[in-house]
């Protein structure tokens, strides 16, 4: 009864804070609208603090209005931005931006927006769309099997409509976003696209921030059972998190979902579509993405990760960099947290927790060789092993680096990585925490994206060798 009582505690505290730091985010985002409209009605001040908080993008639309979108030519290669879960690209909460600005370092950048709770699979086929242009097709086989419509929201102008073997792009992935990319290079190898002739040479370079590589031990800790990566338990954070899901969805109120969107649109849960019967059904876990399995914390256990990552390959032309963050250290042999004012309300528990995961004797390893230990130092919403480079369930080649221009010349098909000190958001959203590291940081992405990450000799134009 007293690990009950506890472990309700634990939940209230846990959902109270996320609830607060969301509607932080959310409240930012309409302040800088309206801090926007109050300028441009004549009230200038106004926009100062949501600007100086490195929050907003002033170049936004404001509420309402239509933006065209950002179409890009061959060269040089764009950098990607893709965000993670409960992300959101350019377009979504007003002006705010979830990587705090860092798209204005370069003059081709995009910051798509994809699913923030959908899953890896369906959010890297929103992402080739995105880019290349088209209607999204999920596929046939899987919106089959995962309940839901084959096709998507449609690009009639794609954001960079010449990508291919002679024009690739840089992807830079935050969180599960780094994955998102992993997933999307694979379907391009396999040719998984139809009507596109596309390959891994498309992708020139990924870079991995925070990136869940191998999934995480948090997922357990938010309500995902240890036993098969899968199901959920009855009272968790995530069940709450379902719930407040399935009702906004439903209720579909189109000013809402235009300004933040789960991504959820295929499985047509709204009220026009499915009347108060369908939502008892969403609710009792009869039908939709949490009864499929389609949506996004599957594919972040550690179960999911290995299931992915045993479809996924390191490609020999693509150049590969991961910054892994930890905000852990030992003492007197015990993994605690490294800092205390250093680590985001939202995340300081979640560190400790982490720190002291121990995998159920119940429940089979999820894979061999799994060792608790090497799971305790993290950031709070990932494991620092498991942002590094892939490993589970067959290790890729890679590369510690202490400094950056050890590792140069670059060599493509290795992972190198480096470990920063930071919690899992130090570098999104908000500027002004990551101080002068988010400048050293970005700079470092993008100055390896233009000037480091490069083939010697492009891919061959079809028929150019027999003209």
């Amino acid at each position: 009864m007293a690990r009950f009582i506890l472990g309700l505690v634990e939940l209230g505290v846990s959902a109270t804070v996320h609830l607060l730091f969301g509607f932080y985010v959310f409240s930012s985002a309409v302040a800088a609208d309206i801090s926007q409209a109050a300028a441009a009605s004549g009230f200038p001040l106004l926009r100062r603090p949501a600007v100086d908080a490195g929050l907003v993008d002033v170049a936004a639309a404001a509420p309402g209005e239509d933006r065209a979108p950002v179409v890009l030519d061959g060269s040089p290669p764009p950098i990607v931005l893709v965000h993670g879960i409960f992300g959101f690209g350019k377009g979504r909460l007003g002006g705010l931006s979830y990587f705090a600005g860092a798209e204005k370092k370069d003059d081709r950048v995009l910051v798509p927006d994809l699913g923030s709770l959908t899953s890896i699979h369906d959010r890297a086929r929103e992402l080739f769309y995105y880019l290349k242009g088209g209607q999204v097709d999920y596929g046939p086989e899987h919106s089959q099997v995962y309940g839901h419509a084959r096709f998507g929201r449609t690009y009639d102008t794609g954001h960079y409509p010449v990508w291919d073997e002679q024009n690739p792009v840089h992807f830079v992935g935050h969180s599960a976003g780094a994955q998102v990319v992993r997933v999307l290079h694979q379907m391009l190898a396999d040719k998984a696209f139809p009507g596109h002739d596309t390959s891994e040479d498309w992708v020139l370079s990924l870079t991995s921030l925070s990136g869940a590589l191998n999934g995480t031990t948090r997922t357990y800790f938010d309500g995902m059972l240890a036993e098969d990566g899968r199901s959920m338990r009855s009272i968790c954070l995530l069940q709450l998190c379902r719930i407040g899901v399935i009702v906004y969805d439903w209720l579909d109120i189109p000013w809402l979902k235009n300004y933040y969107n789960f991504g959820f649109d295929h499985f047509e849960m709204s009220w026009r579509k499915v009347g108060l019967s369908g939502l008892v059904d969403l609710l009792l876990g009869n039908t939709g993405p949490f009864s499929s399995g389609d949506w996004i914390l599957p594919d972040l256990t550690i179960q999911g990760s290995l299931r992915l990552n045993s479809t996924l390959k390191t490609f020999p032309n693509t150049f590969y960099f991961s910054y892994a963050t930890k905000r852990t250290r030992k003492l007197f042999g015990i993994t605690v947290p490294s800092s205390v004012l250093g680590v985001h309300p939202m995340l300081f528990l979640r560190v400790l927790q982490m720190c002291m995961w121990r995998h159920p004797q119940s429940a089979p390893l999820p894979y061999k060789g799994y060792r608790d230990e090497d799971w305790e130092d993290n950031d709070g919403a990932l494991n620092t092993i498991s942002m590094t480079h892939p490993r589970i369930p067959v290790e890729h080649p890679n590369r510690f680096v202490v400094d950056d221009s050890d590792c140069h010349p670059l060599q493509p098909g290795i992972w190198y990585y480096k470990i920063i000190e930071g919690d899992h958001i130090l570098f999104i959203v908000n500027r002004e925490r990551a101080g002068v590291q988010f400048d050293l940081l970005y700079d470092s992405i993008f100055q390896r994206c233009r000037k480091h990450a490069f083939r010697k000799s492009p891919p061959t134009v079809p028929n150019e060798t027999s003209q």
